[in-house]
């Protein structure tokens, strides 16, 4: 089940995080925890550029069908061809507010964020490669830095063909601002847009959703 996920081990293996070790403290079930961010290396396309000022970079990344290549070993996805391309967001390093330490956001080298509200271990590219679970969804860890006071919540739904919607944990124990833990399963592959929601602040980014 999602909600029985292991946040001590919130960044292990996970693609796009910081290559800063980090030490994150939250209380779960009435017990301290300590999740520690392991090196990730993000890598660039050559000539990608951001979007306008204010507006998120995305770039169009075309149907799969052959034998993509990623840092977390994923080797061939057959039977996978969407009908379009889907245009993911472009992660970009964590730019932190002002006190706020680069690395201490979950997956900082790979981010989206809107000046209030960031998400972390958006993966290469904005591709998001992990394993099925036994029911064929792909369960994934996020973190999130909450710039604004509230609960975050998490909804997200496909683009390219019907689908059941995200579900989301949010575990509690993480204060009102700063650094947030979550678990997002995504029922299939395929293009997903997910929104992140803190009072009145909002977030959304487009993924290509793989299993490997």
């Amino acid at each position: 089940m999602l909600a029985e996920r292991n946040y001590l081990s919130m960044a292990a293996g996970t693609p796009g995080t910081s290559n800063t070790a980090a030490v994150y403290w939250g209380v779960r079930n009435g017990a301290a925890v300590v999740a520690t961010a392991l090196a990730g290396v993000l890598v660039w396309c050559a000539g990608c550029s951001g979007g306008p000022d204010g507006a998120a970079a995305t770039h169009t990344v075309p149907a799969v069908s052959a034998t993509p290549t990623t840092e977390t070993g994923a080797s061939s996805f057959p039977g996978y061809s969407p009908a379009s391309g889907c245009a993911v967001t472009r992660p970009t390093m964590f730019d932190p507010p002002p006190g706020v330490e680069p690395d201490a956001l979950f997956g900082a080298a790979s981010s989206h964020g809107n000046g209030q509200l960031w998400v972390g271990g958006l993966g290469d590219d904005g591709v998001i490669v992990w394993s099925r679970e036994a029911d064929g969804s792909i369960d994934y860890k996020l973190g999130w830095w909450r710039a604004t006071q509230g609960e975050l919540r998490i909804t997200g739904r496909r683009l390219d063909a019907p689908a059941p919607a995200v579900r989301a944990h949010v575990p509690s124990g993480y204060g009102p601002t700063g650094f947030q833990a979550s678990g997002v399963s995504f029922p299939t592959e395929g293009c997903w847009q997910v929104t992140g929601q803190v009072g009145a602040t909002t977030l959304t980014f487009v993924t290509l959703v793989l299993a490997r």
